[in-house]
């Protein structure tokens, strides 16, 4: 016989599932664009849709919301998050510093632990690379470039290179279309001479590479913005 205590326990449980279940299927169709930015996401929708309480669907996008996917309109309705592509040169102009700053700060600051950490790292990006893997990628290469980031040793520039990666990965999902998801080598082995200049200590190569690195992935972007292949998704609210 189950004791009264434990119910409260199992609910707690079900409910923090369900919203964790919600969250990670929402957040996957929306960083594929399966969802595009604007579209409506309405609670009694989603609970039917998932066969859950309008509760742990609340939870989901509120978690969704602190990642910047989703957002609440006046009205209280809440949309996926518009992508403004209008704001992407200012965008750009801040990552590719972190991408300097951070690669650079490794060099002259990083312990053998935090090597193993972005090594590993970049381990599981070629590994997501040869799976065709997008989400795989976009996640693999967010938490490579934190763990150099870290490596730096300044929590400021780790915070702020971490939420414009995580800003960024539609923009990145986009990238990685423009390669149908068949990403040359050469991305995989930017990341491996960065990881050797960090570990030579080689500053002025790491600021280098971090430029060039981020250089290519604004090219290739924007280029892909430019062949207007992304018809149909709404770039900004209007």
């Amino acid at each position: 016989m189950t004791a009264p205590d434990d119910k409260p326990e199992t609910v707690t449980r079900t409910r923090g599932s369900g919203a964790q279940t919600i969250y990670e299927r929402l957040r996957q169709s929306i960083l594929e664009l399966a969802i595009k930015p604007g579209s409506p996401l309405d609670e009694v929708g989603l609970s039917e849709e998932f066969g859950m309480s309008r509760t742990p669907v609340r939870e989901a996008l509120v978690r969704l919301a602190a990642d910047g996917l989703v957002t609440t309109l006046p009205n209280r309705n809440t949309i996926v998050a518009p992508i403004d592509f209008t704001q992407l040169p200012v965008y750009f102009e801040a990552l590719t510093l972190m991408y300097r700053v951070t690669t650079r700060s490794a060099a002259i600051h990083h312990r053998e632990e935090d090597l193993i950490a972005i090594r590993g790292q970049q381990a599981a990006f070629s590994e997501a690379v040869m799976r065709r893997d997008a989400l795989g990628m976009i996640g693999a290469n967010r938490d490579f470039h934190v763990a150099i980031a870290q490596a730096g040793g300044n929590p400021y520039f780790t915070a702020l290179f971490t939420r414009l990666l995580d800003e960024g990965r539609r923009i990145l999902r986009l990238y990685y279309s423009s390669f149908e998801d068949r990403l040359p080598r050469q991305y995989v082995d930017e990341h491996e001479a960065m990881v050797t200049a960090i570990a030579a200590r080689d500053v002025e190569a790491c600021e280098r590479l971090g430029a060039e690195h981020a250089a290519q992935i604004v090219k290739q972007i924007q280029s892909y913005i430019a062949r207007s292949t992304v018809s149909g998704i709404r770039l900004e609210d209007r």
